[in-house]
């Protein structure tokens, strides 16, 4: 006798849409809370958007002749200028809880382990980063403007455009954040074994110059922004150097005892 009346039991294919879809709605939820937290930061940030579009232009409002000052030639460069400053700003103080939403959301499906070793080279990028953006601005700018406004014919008066001196700083401001990241990078390599200590060490001289060449194609075409790129993106190769070195020193005894074992 056929039983109409039983519910047939599930199959494989709707059990396999039934974790995807789980996972899609908690995707959904924490890229909302991402955003809403980016929306809050700047709703907050917004009544001073003008006081941090002057911190920012501080590095060379400070090295402007006298009767000099920056100029909009655009209609909305007064209002987009800062608009768009504030919300980078705010994407930069939401970054560590982005980013926790982004480790909530992958964590579960990691090894005790790989959490163990995630979570400090999560909060370690972030601090780079945000290191890398502030020795671009007490460091880089004020010797690379000083640099430009002198570099220049006596009877040129400088009067830069607020929008594109915004798009130069955020240019920079990435630049030498993503620069930071290198000894994460250089550390994930020797530590998945995708490179050897030593073999990171005889491709100094190739590092040195690929350095140039990024600092060549990321920064202004002068040698001193240029040359202030390259060289703390090669100091940084090398603390990756030393970390992973040190990694693999403790590893070692370890890999030893189970061998032996």
């Amino acid at each position: 006798m056929s039983q109409t009346g039983d519910t047939p039991p599930p199959s494989s294919s709707e059990e396999g849409h039934a974790p995807l879809i789980e996972h899609l709605v908690e995707l959904r939820s924490r890229l909302m809370r991402a955003v809403i937290a980016i929306l809050v930061i700047f709703l907050a940030l917004y009544a001073f958007s003008n006081d941090i579009y002057q911190f920012v232009a501080d590095p060379l409002m400070a090295l402007l002749p006298e009767g000099s000052s920056m100029i909009a030639t655009e209609v909305a460069s007064p209002f987009l200028a800062p608009f768009k400053l504030t919300l980078v700003v705010a994407v930069f103080i939401a970054m560590p809880f982005v980013l926790h939403q982004a480790w909530a959301f992958v964590a579960p499906g990691l090894y005790e382990n790989e959490k163990a070793l995630a979570l400090p080279l999560l909060a370690s990028s972030v601090v780079l980063f945000y290191l890398g953006a502030a020795f671009a601005y007490y460091v880089v700018f004020p010797l690379l403007f000083a640099f430009f406004t002198q570099a220049g014919p006596e009877n040129v008066t400088v009067m830069t455009d607020i929008n594109q001196y915004l798009n130069f700083v955020l240019k920079l401001f990435f630049a030498f954040g993503i620069a930071f990241e290198i000894p994460i990078a250089t550390f994930l390599l020797i530590l998945s074994g995708a490179a050897s200590v030593a073999s990171l060490s005889a491709k100094r001289p190739y590092i040195l110059l690929g350095c140039f060449v990024i600092g060549m194609l990321m920064t202004p075409p002068d040698v001193v922004s240029q040359s202030l790129l390259a060289i703390p993106m090669y100091l940084l190769y090398e603390v990756g150097l030393l970390a992973g070195r040190l990694v693999k020193k403790r590893r070692q005894p370890d890999d030893g005892e189970e061998t032996e074992e």
